[in-house]
C-alpha cells in the first residue's frame, strides 16, 4: 500500500476523534448539542444507553440508508465507516467522561464552552475532509441523497439535512418527556458556526494544506 495511502488514514481518524471531543464540548455547554448529534444525545438523555451507545446505532441506520439509496452505486470502501463509526462513538464517551469537570453554570461559561466546542470540531472536520480518506456516516448519506438530487448543491441538502435531524429530535422529546430537552440556540449556532471555522482552518492552517497535499501522493 503507498504509504501516502496510510498517512491519509491516519489523519483521518485523528479528525474523527478530535470531531469526538468537539461534540462533547458542544454538549457539556449545555446549549444543545450538534445538529448530528441531536438525535443520539435526545436518545441518551431518556434511556439507559450513553451517549456513545446512541450514537453508533444511529450511524449505523445512516450507513444502512446510503446502502438503500445507492444499491449497486455503494463502494464497499465505504463500509470501512463503520469502523469510523465505532471509534467516534467511543470517543465519545471518552470525551464525556474526561470533560467531567467542565459543568458550565453562568450564560458566559456556557458560551466559552460552546465556542470551544465550535472551534475543535471544526479542526477535525477540516482534517478529515482534506485527507479525502472515507467520509463520517452523516456526510455520507447527504452525499448519497445529493448524487439521487442532481438539482440541487450538496451545501443545500446539507443544510435541509441539519435542519430535519433537529426537527425529528425535536419531536422525538416531545413524545418521550413532553418537552425540547437536548436542544437549544447551541444546536443552531453550531450549525452555523462549525462551517466558518473550517473555512478559516482551510485557508490559513499550513497543516490542512500538507494533508490535501498526501492525496495527489497517491
Amino acid at each position: 500500500m503507498n504509504r501516502s495511502y496510510v498517512y491519509r488514514y491516519i489523519w483521518f481518524f485523528i479528525g474523527v476523534i478530535i470531531n469526538s471531543f468537539g461534540v462533547a464540548f458542544i454538549t457539556k455547554a449545555a446549549l444543545g448539542t450538534s445538529p448530528i448529534s441531536s438525535i443520539p444525545y435526545v436518545l441518551d438523555l431518556h434511556t439507559h444507553l450513553s451517549f456513545g451507545a446512541t450514537t453508533f446505532i444511529f450511524n449505523i441506520l445512516m450507513i444502512l440508508a446510503q446502502v438503500v439509496i445507492l444499491k449497486k452505486d455503494y463502494k464497499k470502501i465505504q463500509l470501512l465507516q463503520i469502523v469510523v463509526n465505532i471509534v467516534f462513538s467511543v470517543f465519545i464517551d471518552v470525551s464525556m467522561s474526561l470533560l467531567f469537570w467542565l459543568e458550565p453554570v453562568n450564560i458566559i461559561e456556557k458560551v466559552i464552552s460552546l465556542a470551544a466546542g465550535c472551534a475543535i470540531l471544526g479542526i477535525g472536520i477540516s482534517i478529515e475532509v482534506a485527507s479525502g480518506a472515507l467520509m463520517v456516516p452523516g456526510e455520507g448519506l447527504v452525499s448519497a441523497i445529493a448524487s439521487k438530487l442532481p438539482n440541487m448543491k450538496f451545501g443545500t441538502i446539507k443544510i435541509m439535512f441539519d435542519v430535519s435531524l433537529m426537527l425529528m429530535a425535536a419531536v422525538l422529546s416531545l413524545i418521550i418527556s413532553h418537552g425540547i430537552n437536548g436542544l437549544g440556540l447551541g444546536t443552531v449556532i453550531s450549525a452555523l458556526v462549525v462551517g466558518k471555522f473550517v473555512n478559516i482552518y482551510n485557508k490559513h492552517v499550513p497543516l490542512i494544506s500538507r494533508i490535501a497535499a498526501l492525496r495527489q501522493c497517491a
